[in-house]
């Protein structure tokens, strides 16, 4: 997403130079969305973007790796030999992080390509056993996958309770019983000492079958092949853009999961790998470009971070950034089939969690932009609607 809508809004911005996207995977240029859902259950072949390249004259260069970074001569080392740029924006994504000791097991499988969607559906399709470690975002979309396909899913979750890094434990608590109710079994608290073919062994003993094992721990940003280039990293491995998007080089972006940005919203530099954080920041690199180009002002990228899951039968979406607010209130019972939880900072909207209840994200999302002072009382209250409690 974010390379193609890189080239993309380059054009919409009028820039009439080369483009060429590069990409180390074969395959025309893929939503990964879809991966977790209608690919993996063989509802479709691919999730190929309806971009028409030709027409909007970029070069497509497929199924090539990128080895370095050589900024004095503004030049990309490829397996295919040199590739120069005049502007270069990088959007590499991130990769998903490996079980430590399961690398090269059969059995054991990623979920981030579109090959590692082709290579689980047989999985699917034989309705295996399978063990999925890690209870975040992809392992419950993949949870939900296998259990729509007849599997038999254990999700083994070192922490003591499913996203236990992105959400606070009594907002996660409700989700626990998620699992169950799709008839998944949910082991938290339970670390893996290792897999062997046909077995995931816990450090506790158990034995677990495993006719396939999904691995869901995180990512990491796709950066390791700039080291030595000068681009500046993070401690967490990300490009460190500033507001216009730009790097640490000169002519050099940064966009999507590889990179973070600051944001005076949130006083706080985010790294955020999600969906439409590829599709909005292109347009802000892109508008950066031709900015340096024109020698206009530079575009400042501050979004409101938003991102959805659906799993369980549920549409799960979240707008904003909760780390500092120092209120948090319910709308509805974390027992209910719809709620939402909200995040308020010195009586701000910071961040909003809906359920099954999309115009409360809609109308949190821009209370979270406007700024707006809300009235706690009319939050908590569900049947009032989000917009009313602004002041």
């Amino acid at each position: 997403m974010a390379g193609v809508q890189s080239a993309v809004a380059l054009r919409e911005a009028g820039f009439a130079g080369p483009v060429t996207l590069i990409g180390a995977e074969p395959h025309q240029p893929y939503d990964r969305p879809p991966l977790s859902k209608a690919v993996l259950l063989g509802k479709a072949e691919d999730s190929a973007f309806d971009v028409d390249f030709e027409a909007l004259d970029i070069t497509l260069r497929l199924g090539l790796d990128v080895t370095a970074l050589r900024a004095a001569d503004h030049v990309l080392d490829t397996a295919d030999g040199p590739v120069p740029y005049d502007a270069l924006i990088l959007a590499t994504g991130a990769e998903p992080l490996a079980l430590p000791g399961a690398e090269g097991v059969p059995g054991v499988h990623l979920l981030r390509t579109l090959d590692d969607a082709t290579r689980l559906r047989p999985v699917l399709d034989r309705q295996h056993d399978v063990v999925v470690v890690g209870a975040g975002w992809i392992g419950a979309e993949f949870t939900t996958a296998a259990r729509a396909a007849g599997c038999a899913v254990t999700v083994v979750e070192a922490a003591a309770r499913p996203l236990a890094g992105t959400l606070p434990a009594e907002v996660a608590a409700p989700m626990a019983h998620w699992y169950a109710d799709s008839g998944a079994e949910l082991l938290t608290g339970a670390r893996v000492d290792r897999v062997e073919e046909g077995a995931v062994i816990l450090q506790d003993g158990r034995v677990l079958p495993a006719g396939a094992v999904v691995v869901g721990i995180g990512a990491r940003p796709a950066t390791g092949w700039l080291a030595g280039s000068g681009v500046e990293l993070g401690p967490d491995g990300s490009v460190t853009a500033d507001s216009a998007l730009r790097t640490s080089l000169p002519d050099v972006y940064a966009v999507g999961d590889c990179a973070s940005f600051p944001s005076v919203r949130y006083g706080a530099r985010l790294l955020v790998h999600h969906w439409d954080n590829a599709l909005q920041g292109p347009r802000t690199a892109a508008a950066a470009i031709m900015a340096a180009q024109d020698g206009e002002p530079l575009p400042v990228y501050d979004p409101v971070p938003y991102f959805w899951s659906e799993q369980f039968g549920r549409f799960v979406q979240y707008a904003g950034h909760h780390a500092d607010a120092d209120t948090l209130l319910w709308r509805g019972d974390g027992a209910e089939a719809t709620w939402s939880v909200c995040w308020l900072r010195d009586g701000a909207l910071a961040a909003v969690l809906a359920v099954g209840r999309p115009r409360d994200l809609a109308q949190g999302r821009r209370l979270i932009e406007s700024g707006a002072v809300l009235d706690p009382e009319k939050v908590a209250d569900p049947a009032v609607p989000l917009k009313s409690a602004a002041l």
